[in-house]
């Protein structure tokens, strides 16, 4: 089967040294990584958790994936690693992790694992102690996620692309809105641009109607949407598991003067957040720009969310659908660095706006480049 991989052997291999690195730091012999974050990231595959599945790297020499044995095609089609473990449906995947790990003489006295993986339970973690009782099992709170903070050239670029194939898809959304349409028929339209596109699957994100600020994870509605509805859409497809995202509004109709006031507004905070999107910047003080901004000028009592949070490896076979691990709240004490992504994101009024940025050494750079605007059905 001929590979097909998302970047270079060399990519990857820097995330294999960036994971080694770390582990000498903390003096472990080999890491466990069963999110699929962290799979997909450093394997370039990853798959749902009908049965346990992992990447095993050690302190010194090559990785191995380990998988059931029905996915070990398209692991072999999509990951640039050699060894590929596959075990049978009725095969404990446990055993078969400490099997791989004698036959291949892996040193494992000490094992990274992150203890709050949604994958790693207390009773796989219960189990891997009786299955290999010498061992010990530290937390690697988080810091194998920290290496994913800055992002390559390749994953950039690759990220790029996807900003520019989602303007497509937005523009294709938007159009579908319209008196007599449904929510329904809209998101139809956006699943249906995003496999034409090429995006990974349909998940839409929310789209919904709306007229506060916390509509934004509404429900589909039947109805058909009538004059003076605000549709709310939010697009967070992926690409070879990345994620890029954006948010706009659409007024079936026109809008009044007042939502074009505050519509206003929130673009020009956000357009100032973006540019302080500068290396060095503490991220708290990126936050406040929307965050007080948005109160000051009566749009919003208060501001109960965060203005923005990190981009990158997404799958959709994840319990996240969003990385949460750097938000933008007021309590964010961590520095901005160049090469982070981020979805930046403001609401008020029923009214969202909402895009990709990439830090560079100048500020913010946004990654998806539709028109920052309400959109309209009766437009001029």
């Amino acid at each position: 089967m001929n590979r097909d991989l998302t970047f270079s052997i060399g990519e990857y291999r820097r995330r294999l040294l960036a994971v080694q690195e770390l582990m000498a730091d903390r003096r472990l012999d080999c890491v466990i990584l069963d999110e699929p974050e962290m799979m997909a990231w450093l394997s370039g595959y990853t798959v749902s958790e009908n049965l346990w599945r992992a990447c095993v790297a050690p302190a010194l020499g090559e990785p191995f994936l380990l998988v059931r044995k029905l996915d070990m095609p398209p692991a072999r089609q999509r990951s640039w690693m050699e060894d590929i473990v596959g075990f049978g449906d009725w095969d404990d995947p446990l055993v078969a992790l400490v099997d791989a790990l004698r036959d291949r003489k892996l040193t494992h006295k000490h094992i990274g694992v992150e203890f709050q993986s949604n994958s790693f339970t207390v009773q796989r973690y219960q189990s891997l102690r009786e299955l290999l009782p010498d061992s010990d099992f530290c937390d690697l709170e988080r810091s194998a996620w920290n290496l994913r903070r800055c992002k390559s050239s390749e994953e950039i670029a690759h990220m790029r692309r996807a900003g520019t194939l989602l303007d497509a898809a937005l523009q294709t959304t938007v159009r579908e809105v319209g008196r007599g349409k449904s929510q329904r028929d809209v998101a139809a339209v956006a699943a249906s641009a995003y496999y034409k596109l090429g995006f990974d699957d349909g998940f839409v994100g929310p789209l919904n109607v709306g007229s506060g600020w916390d509509s934004l994870h509404g429900f589909l509605e039947e109805r058909p949407l009538v004059d003076g509805d605000i549709v709310h859409i939010e697009l967070l497809p992926r690409l070879r598991f990345y994620t890029v995202r954006i948010m706009r509004s659409v007024i079936v109709g026109r809008a009044t003067d007042e939502q074009n006031a505050a519509a206003e507004k929130l673009i020009s905070l956000q357009d100032q957040q973006i540019a302080g999107l500068r290396p060095g910047a503490l991220a708290a003080d990126v936050d406040r720009i929307v965050r007080e901004g948005v109160v000051a000028a009566g749009l919003r009592s208060t501001y109960d969310n965060i203005t923005g949070y990190t981009l990158g490896v997404t799958p959709l076979v994840s319990q996240h659908t969003s990385d949460l691990h750097r938000c933008f709240t007021p309590r964010s004490d961590w520095v901005i660095e160049e090469g982070m992504v981020f979805h930046m994101y403001t609401s008020a009024a029923g009214l969202a706006m909402s895009d990709s940025v990439v830090v560079t050494k100048s500020g913010g750079e946004r990654l998806t480049k539709a028109p920052r605007q309400i959109f309209e059905t009766d437009a001029k």
